[in-house]
């Protein structure tokens, strides 16, 4: 099926200010109509969620709508998915409900693959419980973080295993399910960072083992917000501090006051938009996988036309290598800064950044210290004109 780009990007009015975006891993452009959405919900009656008056009508609408558009997502359950101000802060919230039951002897095991959302909370959780902490390292040379890494340091002490579903940094895409497999075979309970997988493929929790997935639907053309999924029975038996009042319902119990009802609109109107990338029939979840599939072969296609550009240049090392990866491409340049690349670029109207991107341990264990490289992240919008413009680009800097 074809992917119609210039459709796409019509719908998106920042694209309107000239830049071409590669800068879609930090956060995504969003649409016309999950704008339309958030200003819709602003401007309609609103109050805390109820059934008794409009306002109150119009809320509970909205969260449970969103609710049900992530698990469509995901292939969750609605009634598994909560809803936080952003990944980072959930998974702070539940390294801390997870941990309660931690002691001396316990073992979390933590990947040097994953975005530092992904590993501080849990190496600091461990820490305030004198648990020992186990880390799964990936291969330097081909970005791939192969199970038997996480395997060898797994045992019958491990309570929990965290691991990445795409690198935010170099795209590499792990074997998740047969990782999630080891660690509920040594009786482990699985975190997967979802945050930068959920904007680049159709994810399905059951399949990945994902006990816990996270997600961020500012990465997929939505609002700043974070979601955490999880079976609703697996919920139920967490107990996290809450105000007496508030409700123990599962999964309203792990969010702490009023939900941004107007985020949450945006949400479910981003998941809409990506149901309709592929054109295809059939219910959300159907016409998501369709979609998902039809960006997927056209990122991919983009992200192979500049690789196969950028590896003949001189002095450019490709640090994205893993067989299976999100159109995420690392770059480090012999003898430059890749932040003077990066500035460079925004001078031409491209916007590619520098940096390490809160994958510390990943850009360390490359031998890149904390500066990581120059980061080239495709989204749905991206087009052949603008890897044009970002390969002129990275020529005329370099010739200088």
């Amino acid at each position: 099926m074809r992917y119609d780009v210039d459709a796409v990007r019509s719908r998106f009015p920042a694209l309107r200010a000239g830049a071409a975006h590669f800068d879609g891993p930090g956060g995504s452009q969003v649409p016309e109509s999950v704008a339309a959405a958030v200003a819709a919900t602003l401007t309609a009656p609103i109050a805390n969620r109820g059934r008794v008056t409009q306002a109150e009508r119009n809320a509970d609408d909205v969260v449970l709508g969103a609710r049900r558009a992530v698990a469509d997502v995901v292939a969750g359950d609605p009634g598994g998915v909560v809803f936080g101000r952003s990944a980072t802060q959930l998974t702070y919230d539940f390294s801390r409900v997870l941990s309660a039951g931690w002691g001396p002897g316990d073992e979390v095991v933590v990947t040097r693959l994953d975005h530092d959302a992904n590993v501080r909370p849990w190496v600091q959780a461990a820490g305030a419980r004198g648990a020992t902490v186990r880390w799964a390292g990936f291969d330097p040379a081909t970005g791939e973080l192969a199970p038997e890494a996480v395997g060898a340091v797994l045992s019958d002490r491990t309570r929990l295993v965290a691991v990445t579903g795409a690198s935010n940094l170099i795209g590499t895409r792990p074997d998740v399910a047969a990782i999630t497999a080891l660690a509920h075979d040594a009786g482990a309970l699985t975190y997967v960072d979802g945050v930068h997988l959920t904007a680049h493929a159709a994810v399905d929790v059951a399949a990945l083992g994902a006990d816990f997935y996270t997600c961020s639907p500012y990465k997929f053309l939505g609002p700043h917000c974070g979601c955490v999924v999880a079976a609703p029975g697996l919920l139920e038996t967490l107990r996290p501090d809450k105000l007496l009042p508030s409700t123990d319902t599962v999964p309203e119990r792990f969010e702490l006051g009023t939900l941004p009802y107007e985020l949450l609109a945006g949400t479910t109107a981003a998941v809409d938009f990506l149901a309709g990338l592929g054109g295809a029939e059939g219910n959300r979840r159907a016409r998501l996988e369709a979609g998902m599939a039809a960006l997927e072969a056209h990122e991919d296609r983009l992200r192979e036309r500049i690789e196969n550009h950028v590896r003949a240049l001189p002095g450019v090392t490709v640090r994205s290598r893993a067989r299976r990866r999100t159109p995420t491409l690392l770059l480090t340049f012999a003898g430059r800064d890749a932040a003077d690349a990066y500035r460079f670029l925004a001078g031409r109207g491209v916007n590619a950044p520098a940096g390490s991107f809160y994958a510390l341990e990943a850009s360390r264990w490359l031998g890149l210290g904390d500066t990581g490289g120059l980061r080239i992240g495709l989204a749905p919008y991206n087009d052949d004109t603008d890897v044009d413009r970002l390969l002129a680009g990275l020529e005329a800097w370099l010739a200088t």
